[in-house]
């Protein structure tokens, strides 16, 4: 049943949706980093970069997946907050048409490209096999990634993030156990982790299938639904394009900073491979505050709340704020304990640390341009986040890492810092971005 977001404490709404989105991408980041903790417990340095590159390779993919899927969660918000079902039900069943369709389509791409992909990469040659081994498994698995993300964000249009939980949850124990059986038991290296989350997610789409088949969501479903209509999927990807371009594009930029720190070896790569996993649980606030901002302000919106979504965007920022500034801090005292978690070697510990204790700060700053995503993402303008995600990218990103990496050889500190400033970068120019839309709509109201 479809839950209304458009009443009530404005702060317990968001802790109401937040929490649940933030256990399942907690869960979800959990098997990612059970992959790589797993692994480490068995084999070597190079089965470690083996997995760490390819799981950075597909945690871009799924990202522009769930930023795709935010052009549904969206518009279905706002057609229930408009108290629209019909109109619900239709971008319900065109999501379904739209997303199936492209997932074979990206599949198929995917797995011609395996070997360039890894060569792109500039994959230590020690990590090669392993890493295409590890590629050519996952890719086969975006079938069931995109169907996981196609229920998500539907359920969190209807204003609820708890189902989607339950599923990931499920996923989560599946891939632990698969992990230790195919890593541990069988001795199959990063081609195990492979199938271990491959697996877990198969399981997962059936448990979620099971569930949709049993219970109701409050929206009646016709054939006609799933029909492709331009206006619809036009609606759908107006939204989610431009979220999906300026995620995969914030990829890149990851992805090319690992490239940058491949090439200075294979301790270097294994150090940023750790820290990016590590930052990925960090992210989970701001993350969790981007969906619940976005779900909530469409909601708000479509029931012409202005300002209800203006109050949703500032508990939001506060909350992304303090949550970032403390764990940053307290990452400062315990850096080289965390990466010690997930490999024994002292130069990958101590390059980790430096790593992580710059990258760190990146937490706090990017809460902030993560909530106005939400929010400019509720009103339809997901094009400011693709500005604002680009530029930072082409002037502070990738040029400082690459900078910093040619002038520190011997310190990833320097290198980390790439990642705030970018941040910084993009929260003023949301900060703009929002008084120049407040103003407009004052102007329109008068």
């Amino acid at each position: 049943m479809e839950k209304d977001l458009t009443s009530g404490s404005v702060l317990k709404n968001i802790l109401f949706f937040s929490l649940p989105y933030m256990l399942s991408f907690f869960l979800q980041t959990l098997y990612g980093m059970a992959d790589l903790f797993i692994i480490g417990q068995f084999n070597a340095t190079d089965s470690i970069t083996a997995v760490s590159i390819g799981s950075q390779v597909m945690h871009m993919i799924t990202v522009m997946i769930v930023g795709l899927a935010m052009g549904a969660t969206v518009t279905i918000g706002l057609a229930v907050g408009a108290k629209e079902i019909k109109k619900a039900s239709r971008l319900v069943g065109n999501t379904v048409t739209l997303f199936v369709t492209g997932s074979f389509a990206v599949t198929a791409l995917l797995l011609l490209l395996a070997k360039p992909i890894v060569a792109a990469m500039s994959t230590p040659s020690e990590a090669i096999p392993g890493t295409l081994a590890y590629l050519r498994i996952c890719f086969a698995g975006i079938p069931f990634i995109t169907a996981y993300n196609i229920l998500s964000s539907i359920f969190r249009g209807l204003g609820d993030a708890k189902r989607p939980m339950y599923f990931v949850a499920v996923a989560c124990v599946c891939n632990i156990v698969l992990d230790y059986l195919f890593i541990g038991t069988l001795g199959m290296g990063a081609i195990g982790a492979a199938l271990g989350t491959t697996v877990s997610q198969t399981i997962s789409i059936l448990t979620a299938f099971l569930v949709i088949l049993k219970r109701k969501t409050g929206l009646v479903l016709k054939k006609s639904d799933f029909r492709p209509q331009r206006n619809v999927m036009g609606g759908i990807l107006k939204i989610g394009l431009p979220v999906a371009l300026q995620d995969g594009f914030i990829q890149i930029a990851f992805l090319v900073i690992t490239i940058i720190a491949n090439r200075r070896g294979l301790n270097d790569a294994a150090a940023v491979g750790i820290v990016e996993k590590v930052i990925g649980v960090l992210f989970l606030v701001p993350s969790s505050m981007l969906s619940a901002v976005s779900a909530l302000a469409a909601q708000n919106i479509g029931a012409k709340k202005h300002d209800r979504a203006k109050q949703t965007l500032g508990c939001a920022l506060i909350i992304s704020i303090g949550f970032g500034t403390v764990a940053s801090i307290l990452i400062e005292f315990i850096a080289p304990q965390i990466i010690g978690l997930f490999e024994e070697n002292a130069d990958v510990i101590r390059l980790g640390s430096q790593y992580l204790r710059s990258y760190v700060w990146d937490c706090a700053l990017a809460g902030i341009h993560f909530c106005f995503s939400g929010y400019f993402c509720a009103l339809g303008k997901s094009g400011v986040s693709f500005l604002h995600n680009s530029l930072s990218i082409v002037l502070m990103r990738i040029p400082v890492s690459w900078l910093t990496s040619q002038r520190y050889p011997n310190n990833l500190f320097p290198m980390g810092l790439a990642a705030p400033l970018g941040s910084l970068l993009s929260s003023v120019i949301c900060v703009i971005a929002y008084l120049i839309i407040t103003k407009k709509q004052k102007r329109s109201e008068t």
